[in-house]
């Protein structure tokens, strides 16, 4: 099973790290980090890099997809060669992918045209204008695409496309081998939970209005 996770310049890294720990542990599971160029791609914070094993065109039919989001995604929809890739990978994909607003890239491909699909919440409007049925869920699946709504999702939606390719038993041990057992110190995770000033705050600090969805202050 060949995962091809795509890497752009400004992605958000937990984005394809996250749904990384999770899916390169699957039975017969390869991962390549694939962007236009190979090498390294420097993440949105400016301080760390991720390395981009192979060039897009060397890569031409990977069996699951996935798009990172990030303030980059603006630059990597807009045309060119990334986006063509994504559209014909898509053609011959088991599965089709995003964390965050990576589904505005394959919104801009023209993969969610009239589908079910979730972004980061600041993000849910954009994804409309794309031509999306954007949801306010942490996982849509819709035929072979699967979208995560905001970074950490990106985890959840690894494990539940692990329970549909090999069963629940194989993504609980996933899952317990990673640990993954979420206790935030707050219950400010999505907006409909968060106080309302840092709901605020988010929006008045995100540079969606400029077509970015960056985090407000650090």
């Amino acid at each position: 099973m060949n995962i091809a996770i795509l890497l752009y310049d400004k992605l958000t890294a937990l984005d394809a790290i996250g749904p990384y720990e999770v899916l390169s542990r699957l039975p017969g599971a390869t991962v390549t980090f694939v962007a236009q160029t190979p090498g390294p791609v420097r993440t949105d914070n400016g301080m760390l890099t991720i390395l981009a094993e192979k060039a897009i065109d060397e890569v031409q039919a990977p069996d699951i997809l996935l798009v990172p989001g990030g303030p980059g995604e603006v630059a990597a929809r807009a045309g060119g060669p990334t986006l063509d890739w994504v559209r014909t990978a898509h053609e011959t994909t088991t599965w089709t992918t995003s964390v965050c607003t990576g589904s505005l890239v394959l919104a801009a491909a023209g993969l969610l045209n009239g589908r079910r699909a979730t972004s980061h919440w600041l993000a849910l409007e954009q994804l409309a204008r794309l031509g999306a049925q954007p949801v306010s869920e942490r996982v849509v699946f819709d035929g072979k695409i699967v979208t995560a709504a905001g970074v950490s999702a990106g985890i959840d939606m690894a494990l539940a496309l692990a329970a549909t390719i090999a069963g629940d038993q194989v993504a609980q041990a996933i899952q317990l081998g990673i640990e993954y057992d979420p206790q935030p110190p707050f219950d400010a995770g999505s907006p409909a939970k968060a106080p309302a000033e840092i709901v605020s705050l988010l929006r008045r600090g995100s540079r969606f209005e400029q077509g970015e969805v960056a985090a407000a202050p650090r």
